[in-house]
């Protein structure tokens, strides 16, 4: 009944019916990839969730309203327009009143996914606290915003540009559990590890499903952190990749790269660097994660 929700029929249905029903973000498709590789990750991740039971719902802001749900025309605008804002939780009230097109991050895609009912949301790697954050202060509202809303988040763990044992120390300082599965290391987005241990581990969509609703049903509130390892046969190597970030973070500070731009700047270089490499890591991980995001939601419903 929110005056700014703009929830798809299908997606309507789903959750009036207690239907699995799995969110996605947007800034992936306007932010997080070039065209056209952008719309085809979205379709696929999108037919990933259906073939594995669950309704997707890609999320994003426009017309004055949060969409939840996208037409494949309205896919294909995102992942070509140039004047999209990335929409983390403080540009919300801003791009909606404005009547603005808008990407949505984790934390913004995680808020509006709530407001539709929706619990089981699959990115690809969580904003966290970035490198050399004791002076730049430079932590994602992902994190803040995990610690407040009642969605689980399914990732490839957080981004390996980013801090990855301080952002685990600021999890677990907001009492976010961070379950691994399959695995006791803690994944690296490009990487099924990243040097750290997993705080826990869980084998089974069921398993997480049933972690989900007890910690809801404590009255515990917040996110629960799925960190999925990228498939090994389609991962790289992290000292390989390390080379490329610490370069890209050079450029990055070269250029005066800062705030919201830093990530998609970070991405598109290492993408450009590693000959297209990192972006297929990206896409094999999403899709890998949509799997393992639509089983949790069959489970969950």
């Amino acid at each position: 009944m929110n005056p700014f929700l703009a929830i798809h029929p299908e997606v309507k249905e789903a959750l009036e019916k207690g239907r699995p029903v799995v969110a996605l973000e947007s800034t992936i498709i306007s932010h997080g990839m070039p065209y056209p590789q952008n719309i085809e990750t979205a379709k696929a991740v999108e037919e990933v969730i259906r073939a594995n039971g669950a309704i997707p719902a890609t999320i994003a802001i426009f017309e004055g309203k949060c969409y939840v749900g996208l037409t494949a025309e309205q896919l294909a605008f995102f992942g070509k327009a140039t004047d999209v804002w990335k929409v983390s939780l403080r540009d919300m009230p801003y791009v909606i009143s404005q009547k603005l097109y808008g990407a949505t991050t984790v934390a913004a895609t995680m808020r509006i996914a709530s407001m539709a009912g929706i619990k089981i949301f699959v990115t690809g790697g969580i904003g966290g606290v970035h490198r050399d954050a004791a002076n730049t202060m430079d932590i994602s509202a992902d994190l803040t915003e995990m610690a407040e809303t009642n969605v689980a988040v399914i990732s490839a763990g957080v981004k390996s540009i980013l801090d990855i044992g301080l952002t685990l120390e600021y999890l677990e300082t907001k009492g976010i559990p961070v379950v691994s599965f399959g695995q006791d290391a803690f994944p690296s987005f490009y990487s099924s590890t990243s040097g750290f241990p997993s705080p826990l581990r869980i084998d089974t969509p069921a398993e997480i499903a049933t972690l989900l609703k007890t910690k809801w049903q404590l009255g515990l509130n917040g996110s629960v952190l799925i960190a999925n390892p990228v498939p090994a046969n389609q991962q790289i190597d992290a000292a390989e990749i390390e080379v490329h970030i610490l370069e890209a973070l050079n450029a990055a500070k070269n250029e005066n790269i800062k705030g919201k731009e830093v990530t998609p700047f970070l991405l598109k270089y290492i993408s450009e660097h590693t000959h297209g490499e990192s972006l297929e890591a990206n896409i094999a991980l999403i899709k890998n994660n949509a799997k393992l995001g639509a089983e949790i939601a069959v489970a969950f419903a």
